[in-house]
């Protein structure tokens, strides 16, 4: 509701009452980069896991994940984030359950959001279900071994 408040006022607004930063401000933050496009990446098929993930000479975090899944819309955002705090020392990679079955499968995902922290690919730590912040960050550190 609050949202489709917030739209119509913005489409009533006439191009000679919007600030005159705005036009500006909405190209370059569709153009932005940041550290989060940098250090995740979505897995496009099995081959892409192998050269991407199993290849990888760094650390990389799997977020085995769906898109009707609740509390994967909570845990992804907020793992990438803190993927994108380790500043490049490990990786994020994404995994669609429903796309990629088989990889699921082979290693043994069989509740979502489950996460498994690789290293020269080799599964070294897992977890299923959400975690807090501070849970995360604990995790990526021993993954990465700071």
């Amino acid at each position: 509701m609050a949202q489709r408040l917030a739209l119509q006022r913005l489409l009533a607004l006439t191009p000679r009452t919007l600030p005159a930063q705005a036009p500006a401000a909405l190209h370059s933050r569709a153009f932005s980069s940041s550290a989060n496009c940098k250090s995740t990446f979505n897995v496009q098929d099995g081959s892409d896991f192998q050269d991407r993930v199993v290849n990888n000479p760094k650390p990389v975090v799997v977020d085995f994940h769906a898109q009707w899944c609740g509390p994967c819309k909570i845990l992804g955002p907020r793992l990438e984030k803190m993927v994108a705090k380790q500043e490049g020392k490990v990786l994020m990679a994404k995994v669609d359950i429903d796309d990629h079955t088989d990889l699921a499968i082979e290693y043994e995902v069989s509740a979502v959001p489950t996460v498994l922290a690789m290293k020269n690919g080799d599964v070294v730590d897992k977890f299923v279900g959400i975690k807090d912040e501070d849970q995360l960050e604990a995790f990526l550190k021993k993954l990465i071994g700071a």
